[in-house]
């Protein structure tokens, strides 16, 4: 059987800049449903302003979110969009946490973008998984887990796992190869600040160098260590 080339993404042809991939896994749960998930879609909204009004990560940030929850459900929003042609969804809380699967989406949307940027001939830096979570995953999720961990050990991409109240540090822990180390807890429901964050961080990143580092600014705003 004939395999299908990849479809070219115009907005690589078009925009040769370096990128810097963020893929965005989001716990939709019943559990969000009221505040939390008001906040977040009011986070990401922010996010969305914020990575258009910078020059610089306008063209370089692309985003992909994933919303996990519904009935063992995963949806992928959309396409990868560079910041400048990124239009936040609106997420809805129900269901259940299904983390595994979304996660091992997320890992099969990273590892098919970089291939279309080695077809257009775009450099890159390290893709982003940020995962969010308040509760604990209702699917498999152990094979998804070590699979991020291998990802992220491998350098294949950053794992960011941020758990609100009422998630398991250690399941949280369990998808980064610096276990409940990596995990960050988000205090109270600080999503605007989280976002602010995560887009200073975005406009870090996607002015340094592939292969380079880069230094994050602090998470104290909204952050603090899980106990």
């Amino acid at each position: 059987m004939m395999e299908h080339p990849m479809i070219p993404d115009v907005a690589l042809v078009d925009n040769s800049e370096q990128r810097t991939p963020l893929i965005l896994v989001l716990d939709s749960s019943g559990s969000m449903y009221g505040q939390p998930i008001q906040q977040l879609n009011e986070g990401l909204k922010l996010l969305e302003q914020e990575l258009k009004n910078d020059v610089i990560a306008a063209k370089r940030v692309r985003i992909l979110v994933i919303e996990y929850g519904g009935y063992d459900q995963c949806t992928v929003h959309g396409d990868w969009k560079d910041a400048m042609d990124f239009t936040a969804p609106v997420l809805e809380a129900n269901g259940t946490t299904p983390m595994g699967q979304a996660i091992t989406l997320a890992l099969e949307e990273i590892e098919a973008e970089k291939q279309r940027f080695k077809q257009a001939g775009v450099a890159y830096t390290r893709p982003w998984l940020f995962l969010m979570s308040d509760g604990v995953p209702t699917d498999q999720w152990e094979q998804a887990a070590q699979l991020c961990r291998q990802a992220e050990e491998s350098q294949k991409t950053a794992v960011f796992p941020i758990m609100v109240d009422g998630a398991s540090a250690e399941v949280m822990g369990s998808f980064s190869r610096n276990g409940v180390n990596g995990v960050k807890m988000l205090k109270g429901l600080q999503f605007k600040e989280l976002f602010l964050w995560l887009s200073a961080s975005m406009q870090v990143v996607s002015q340094s160098t592939p292969g380079g580092t880069a230094q994050l600014p602090s998470t104290d705003s909204w952050a603090s260590v899980p106990v």
